[in-house]
């Protein structure tokens, strides 16, 4: 999979993600993917949000690589 594609997989991900995290007042912005590592910033109330690190990994982590199965890892970029 090329890197172009790659990151349109990510998006896509994030597009199906994005909705849930809206609806309780939070976003998601991709910042970066870097030798398999994708990093994102929590956005709105996804940021004081004491269940963050659980929706990081999976739900945001699990969806990115059903789409991109070559991502090892997704982290949040405070």
């Amino acid at each position: 999979m090329t890197t172009e594609e790659t990151l349109e997989n990510v998006e896509k991900a994030l597009e199906e993600i994005r909705p849930f995290l809206m609806s309780d007042g939070g976003n998601i912005k991709l910042l970066s993917i870097e030798e398999g590592i994708v990093k994102v910033q929590l956005e709105g109330a996804c940021t004081g949000c004491s269940v963050n690190q659980m929706t990081l990994k999976n739900g945001v982590e699990a969806t990115i690589k059903k789409y991109a199965p070559q991502i090892l890892e997704v982290i949040n970029v405070a």
